[in-house]
């Protein structure tokens, strides 16, 4: 499975916000609006595709924009009630590990493939995944050590 960069520029955006809102109380309900200038600076992104994800992630309902002078974008909730997967989402990206859909045309040759069972509960474990991990759960650093490998048999 691979993120786009639509979905990861999302996230790495929503991510510097949450980061602005736990130091000081930027981007945060009622805090200074951030700008996508500062986002695209800090993030070393591109303002311009910055402008069409935001449009995206404002009608999702994850930040609220302010115009005029000293304008920009605040979280719409709080960091800790935004999932990951719901930043992807917005971003329009499926979080799916296979090449078909349930219900869908099926596999490479019309039916469903040997490993298709495989990849699809991939995609469920990654969708679980993204759903239990909240900006602020990367901004605290709570991602690292989440994933553990089997233990080894004696």
């Amino acid at each position: 499975m691979r993120l786009s960069t639509r979905g990861r520029y999302a996230v790495m955006a929503m991510v510097e916000m949450a980061a602005r809102e736990a130091r000081a109380g930027e981007g945060c309900i009622g805090g200074r609006p951030v700008t996508l200038h500062d986002i695209a600076t800090a993030q070393h992104l591109s303002v311009a595709y910055l402008e069409q994800l935001f449009g995206r992630l404002r009608r999702a309902g994850l930040v609220a924009s302010a115009r005029g002078p000293g304008g920009g974008y605040r979280l719409a909730r709080p960091a800790a009630e935004i999932p990951i997967a719901a930043v992807v989402e917005a971003a329009d990206e499926p979080i799916v590990a296979t090449r078909c859909e349930e219900g869908g045309p099926g596999c490479l040759a019309g039916e469903r493939c040997l490993t298709h069972d495989l990849w699809a509960e991939l995609g469920d474990q990654i969708r679980l995944f993204l759903r239990g991990m909240t900006l602020a759960d990367v901004v605290g650093g709570k991602v690292t050590g989440r994933a553990r490998a089997p233990a080894a048999p004696e």
